[in-house]
């Protein structure tokens, strides 16, 4: 099941409840990766703000997503430009993630600002597959990923700086603030770079920002920039930065992940 057929097998209804199956094509182990589960909650919260852009993202991921799951919407607070959208995924386990999605319309300002360059790296025609031998979960299939600097996964690299070209490989994704944060979860964090064997990691709080509401590109590419800030006590704090193929800012967020090594 590609993209748009799982965002076509959603069941919708007007009050912001949204339920489907995840797919074991989606899945990272016994639980969906937190982009997906991530995406699910800003599709049934996009219900509730029809029209509105996403501004803003954050999740805190509570248990294992799998089998059939429910997200219930409920709009916080809606003002003149700006909605607060709140969702809870809920499945056979109970609660499995809590959301925030905070949504706006653009205003004018006195005030334009864009001060995050991307990185000096090769276009994705010139650097290799990401994962060494095809290897990686299961719902890494669904994804085109090269690595672009940085070191792959288990490498025993001295530090956690990775940046990724990547984008869905089904051409009929839409465009759009959903997909995107399907798409920039989809590579494994930054600190297993540091990892000398194969171990679990846990992603456990999301805070993502949409830095516009064209999100637009070129042959569908992105490129993203995974720095592990601390990774001790077995967690890592994690600053996620994502540009275009034209090199303009997307998107930014920070992770925070449980490491079991």
């Amino acid at each position: 099941m590609n993209y748009t057929e799982l965002l076509s097998s959603i069941s919708r209804t007007a009050d912001g409840t949204h339920r489907t199956n995840i797919p074991e094509t989606w899945m990272q182990g016994r639980t969906a990766y937190g982009g997906l589960t991530a995406a699910l909650c800003l599709e049934a919260a996009r219900s509730l703000a029809p029209g509105l852009p996403a501004r803003a993202a954050q999740i805190a991921f509570v248990g294992p997503v799998n089998g059939e799951v429910t997200c219930k919407a409920e709009v916080l607070r809606q003002g003149k430009n700006t909605v607060f959208v709140s969702v809870r995924m809920t499945g056979a386990d109970g609660v499995l993630a809590e959301a925030i999605m905070t949504f706006g319309a653009p205003r004018q300002s006195s005030i334009d600002l864009v001060d995050l360059p991307a990185p000096e790296l090769p276009a994705p025609e010139d650097v290799p597959p990401y994962f060494r031998n095809h290897q990686g979960p299961a719902f890494a299939q669904n994804f085109d990923m090269l690595i672009a600097g940085g070191t792959p996964p288990i490498s025993g690299a001295d530090k956690a700086d990775v940046s990724i070209w990547m984008r869905h490989k089904d051409p009929a994704t839409p465009m759009d603030a959903t997909s995107l944060l399907a798409l920039a979860d989809a590579p494994p964090p930054a600190a297993m770079a540091m990892f000398r064997e194969p171990g679990r990691i846990s992603s456990m709080t999301w805070m993502a920002e949409f830095l516009t509401e064209d999100i637009e590109t070129q042959d569908r590419w992105f490129l993203a920039r995974h720095v592990a800030q601390t990774a001790r006590n077995g967690y890592s704090s994690q600053e996620m930065l994502l540009w275009n193929k034209q090199r303009q800012p997307i998107m930014v967020g920070r992770q925070t992940i449980a490491v079991f090594v």
